[in-house]
């Protein structure tokens, strides 16, 4: 079946097939190929798109400039403090003068409705490139390195996110895993579970895939014969101050080599959206430290060991990005 994603925006996996899904992987990987043959694109000549960031970022910033200059697109980089977007400017103004500027729009910050509004206002593809419920980009990535390094289809693999359960990248992996067929397991405290209208809304996407969608406190159970451990931040920006409590609740998930050993699987890989706290080598680990907290979410072990591909991960972030720019405005 063809399938056509011109001027659709990219809010959430949750919006889009299972077949377009494998689209945009398919289309990642293409992608990846002719960069690592020399190959320049020109796939978005002449096409201008706007960066609007309330939040930092390395990899999402990085990831949509260079991918969309290696493909031909010219770029504009709007943080908070460089633009009026949602301060002296109502999102529905803002999303209407820009959509007569450029030809895409992505949007990096907090609400998932601030994104969902500048796609009804522009006129032009909005792209997700994170909010507080969703990480649709880094789902992408997350994928096309599984299959890279997990020799079995999307719908045979079995990945386990462990930590805070009710962020961003739990919610975003589910919906990925509806729309793939996979076996995702959200390993976490009860005291941070899920919202239970996302855990609906994923597994009524998943009867369509065959997807199994688990939710445990239970580290043995969930983490045995997975093919991939995942884990994030235990503190989100914004959330610094929830710290001391994120620590005492979430330790015992954290992502050791004890627990890559109860897996099971001497190959099971290990993956990470990043920043992570693995040592104590950034400020932020060190002024906790100093304190009596250990906010790593993961050792330094397990982040340096054979099983992590948490750099390949970061690559693909590049073309999955890349992907989607060419896929909704080339």
């Amino acid at each position: 079946m063809a399938v056509n994603l011109k001027g659709r925006s990219f809010l959430t996996l949750m919006d889009f097939t299972p077949e377009e899904v494998r689209y945009l992987l398919d289309l990642s990987r293409d992608l990846k190929a002719k960069k690592r043959m020399g190959i320049s694109g020109g796939l978005l000549k002449g096409k201008s798109i706007v960066l609007l960031f309330e939040k930092t970022s390395t990899r999402t910033r990085c990831a949509f400039e260079v991918g969309a200059m290696e493909e031909g697109a010219n770029v504009t980089f709007l943080d908070s403090a460089s633009s009026q977007v949602g301060k002296k400017e109502s999102i529905e103004d803002s999303a209407k003068v820009l959509g007569r500027f450029y030809d895409g729009i992505e949007y990096r910050g907090f609400k998932q409705e601030v994104v969902e509004a500048l796609a009804q206002h522009s006129g032009v593809p909005v792209w997700n490139g994170l909010t507080d419920v969703d990480h649709p980009t880094q789902i992408l990535a997350d994928f096309l390195t599984i299959e890279e390094h997990v020799a079995k289809p999307l719908n045979k693999v079995k990945l386990v996110f462990c930590g805070d359960i009710r962020n961003n990248m739990s919610y975003a992996l589910m919906y990925g895993a509806a729309k793939t067929g996979m076996h995702v397991v959200a390993l976490g405290p009860k005291a941070l579970a899920p919202d239970p209208k996302v855990l609906e809304a994923a597994r009524e996407a998943a009867k369509l895939t065959g997807a199994v969608i688990e939710v445990t406190d239970d580290v043995d159970a969930a983490v045995k014969d997975a093919d991939v451990l995942y884990t994030d931040v235990w503190a989100s920006m914004g959330e610094e101050d929830q710290i001391p409590e994120r620590v005492r609740l979430l330790t015992p998930f954290k992502v050791t080599m004890e627990m890559i050993r109860r897996t099971g699987n001497p190959d099971v890989k290990f993956l990470h959206c990043l920043p992570a706290f693995h040592d104590f080598e950034t400020k932020l680990a060190k002024e906790q430290k100093a304190l009596g907290h250990d906010i790593r979410e993961v050792t330094d072990e397990v982040f340096r060991s054979r099983h992590s591909v948490v750099f390949d991960e970061a690559e693909n972030r590049m073309h999955t990005i890349k992907a989607v720019m060419v896929a909704t405005i080339g």
